[in-house]
This record gives C-alpha cells, sequence and structure tokens, in this order.
C-alpha cells in the first residue's frame, strides 16, 4: 500500500506544474524549434504512410514524433534502430508463427522467451533502442495474429515495417532540413563526456534487471490466456505498454523498484486518457473534416511535446499524450474516419496496465526488495514509447 501511497503523492503537484507549463507555451528558443520540427515530422509521417498504404497510420505518424532529436545525426541513429529492431521483431515472428500460433501454450512461451531477452539487453545494451523495437514488434505481430490463427501473420508485419520507416523517413527528412537551416544558429549542445559514455557499457549480468524482464515477461506471457477468456482483439497494444512502461534507467532498480514502474503506469494512465478524450472530442466535433482533424494533430504534437520536453514530474505524461491522441485521431484512412478502431487500440494500451500491476504486485511479495549489485550503474538512453 506504501507504494501506491508513493505514486498518489508524487502526482499532487500536477495541477501546478501543467499550469506553468502551459503558461510557458509560447517561449522561443530550441524547445519551440523542436515542437515544430514534431508536428512538421507526424503531418509528413502521415502523408508517407497512406502514400505507402500502411494499416495503422497513427503508429506511422508516432513514430514520426519519437525519431525527432535535436540534430539529423541523433534522428538517424535512433531511426535507423528503430528500423532494425522492428525488422529483426517481424522476422523472428514471421519464422516462429507457424509453429506456435495453434497452441496458446506455446504462444505463451514464445512471448514469455523473445519478449524478455530483448527487454533484458534494452535494459543493460548498448543497442538498446534497437533490442526494445525487436521485442515489441516481435510480441505485436504473434498477438496480433491470435485473432487469425489460421491465417499469415505477414500482413500484419508488413505494415508495422512500413509504419516505421514512414514515420523514420519523415523525421529524418524534417531533421536534416531543420539541422542545416534554423539549427544551424544555435548553439550545439555538448557531446558525451567520457563518464557518460562509460555508464553506457554493456553488461554481461545485472540480476536487477534479469527480474525486471521477466516480471514483464510473465505479463507477456499471459496475454494468450487472457484472450482466450475475454476475447478482447486489442491485445497486440498492450504488449506495448508493458515493455514500454518497463523500460526504465537500471539505476532505479533497487530497494524501491516498484515505485518507478507503479508511477509511469499512473502516468501513461493519466497521459493516455486525456490524450484519447481531447482526441475524441476532436474526432467527433470536425465531423470528420480532414481540415480540422488535421488542425487538431498540430495543436495536440504542439502541446504534448511541449510537456515531454519540461524536464519536470509530468513529462512522462506529454509522450503519453501525445501516443493516445494521435492512434485516436489520426485515420487509417479520410473517406471513412471511424472513431472505433482508434478507441479499440487506445483501449488496449490502457489494459496493459491491468495486465502488468497485477504481477508487479506479486512480485514484489514473492521475492521482496532486490538490492542494487555492482552494475547498477548502468543506465540506458530514453528511448521507450
Amino acid at each position: 500500500m506504501n507504494y501506491f501511497r508513493h505514486s498518489v503523492s508524487s502526482l499532487r503537484d500536477l495541477w501546478t506544474v501543467t499550469v506553468q507549463e502551459f503558461r510557458s507555451l509560447a517561449m522561443s528558443g530550441p524547445r519551440m524549434i523542436d515542437q515544430c520540427e514534431c508536428v512538421v515530422s507526424v503531418l509528413l509521417a502521415i502523408v508517407f504512410a497512406h502514400v505507402l498504404g500502411a494499416q495503422n497510420v497513427g503508429w506511422a505518424a508516432f513514430s514520426g514524433y519519437m525519431v525527432m532529436r535535436s540534430h539529423v545525426s541523433e534522428s538517424l541513429t535512433r531511426g535507423i534502430l528503430r528500423i532494425i529492431g522492428t525488422s529483426a521483431g517481424a522476422g523472428t515472428a514471421l519464422m516462429l508463427a507457424p509453429y506456435v500460433m495453434q497452441s496458446p501454450l506455446l504462444l505463451s512461451l514464445s512471448l514469455v522467451t523473445v519478449g524478455g531477452v530483448t527487454l533484458y539487453f534494452a535494459l543493460v545494451g548498448k543497442r538498446s533502442y534497437a533490442w526494445l523495437f525487436t521485442g515489441l514488434t516481435f510480441c505485436m505481430v504473434l498477438i496480433d495474429g491470435m485473432k487469425h490463427p489460421t491465417e499469415s501473420v505477414l500482413p500484419f508485419a508488413e505494415s508495422r515495417l512500413i509504419e516505421i520507416v514512414a514515420g523514420t523517413l519523415a523525421c529524418i527528412l524534417v531533421s536534416a532540413g531543420s539541422t542545416f537551416t534554423i539549427r544551424r544558429r544555435l548553439a550545439r549542445n555538448p557531446g558525451e563526456t567520457l563518464a557518460q559514455k562509460a555508464l553506457r557499457r554493456s553488461a554481461v549480468w545485472h540480476r536487477g534487471a534479469a527480474l525486471h524482464a521477466l516480471q514483464a515477461a510473465v505479463a507477456l506471457g499471459l496475454i494468450p490466456f487472457i484472450w482466450i477468456l475475454s476475447g478482447i482483439t486489442s491485445l497486440s497494444q498492450s504488449s506495448i505498454t508493458i515493455m514500454a512502461v518497463m523500460m526504465v534507467p537500471v539505476t532505479t532498480l533497487g530497494p524501491s523498484a516498484l515505485n518507478p514502474i507503479t508511477s509511469r503506469l499512473v502516468l501513461r494512465f493519466i497521459g493516455c486518457s486525456v490524450g484519447g478524450l481531447i482526441a475524441t472530442a476532436i474526432l467527433l466535433s470536425s465531423h470528420h473534416s480532414p481540415v480540422l482533424m488535421t488542425f487538431g494533430v498540430c495543436i495536440g504534437v504542439f502541446v504534448g511535446r511541449h510537456i515531454e520536453n519540461s524536464n519536470s514530474s509530468i513529462s512522462y505524461i506529454g509522450t503519453q499524450f501525445v501516443l493516445a491522441f494521435l492512434v485516436v485521431l489520426v485515420p487509417d484512412t479520410y473517406t471513412n474516419a471511424a472513431l472505433e478502431p482508434g478507441m479499440e487500440r487506445l483501449a488496449g494500451i490502457l489494459l496493459g496496465i491491468v495486465i502488468l500491476e497485477p504481477v508487479l504486485l506479486a512480485s514484489h511479495y514473492l521475492f521482496g526488495s532486490q538490492a542494487p549489485d555492482e552494475n547498477a550503474d548502468i543506465k540506458p538512453p530514453a528511448s521507450n514509447e
């Protein structure tokens, strides 16, 4: 119960911080440039996704948002790792699907094994972003395939890769244009120091990270059985929540390891709920007008990125706000824009919280507090969804 009190108390200043951030919304500088870059990148990603025939255009838009960094070299590196991880995850899922899709037990074991291993290396490895997306894509493809176990998962895997490529390409083009024009006039941030680079070295074994990855793996392994009992069709989105929320710096996996995860779950719930509600209101009030919906996308991305860049206790809410906002508001086709697909995906994202939290609590009471070991100074770069 103390962990819930800690999470609630950490959110008491939410309103004050939110008001302060909105007051600084129109301030010029690098932060404003980054927000404008994200808006343009998201819009271009939507165009590319429609041209390439992506199934879930909202996810392409979110890729265009998440890949963006302050210099094209950083955006390019992040985009390449995202594409490599997505390709590896989709390819692995395609190879295993014929052997595991007919058996919920085998499917569960596959999710446990691949999801747990990839998350572990995402926590301690040098290429954490690629590892994270390998696991994310693998889980999404196989879990989506549960709906039609006798059919090939290839169409969904192809669409997932198209979405990532569309968003990444859009982001790199926008980032390059900004880097060599507007941002050339700004002072670059200093590069990593040797001490910072040392913090990102790879570790062969980390007990805290292993237990942490095991918790996520167990939650992922429950999904096929939840599908059998409930028939919920959007559980592939739940895997995103499970892996993204569990992607935390290893330095936080100490005696109070449950606290940061529970807090992130609460912040994800708040951000996704608010983003989904506002996107729903815009979609309904716009009467499916592409112009009004596009204008709404611009405002939502701008505000969400501003909150994400705040370096405050609510910054994680900004990312989750944009995730839900784009998933709900960006239609797969403007000729038949509908609320139901986006709301179904949002429900799947939020359901991941319901699946993960009991596993975390059970693990805490079974294993107790975990003291950090000698490798606890390893901290991966912020890279989750």
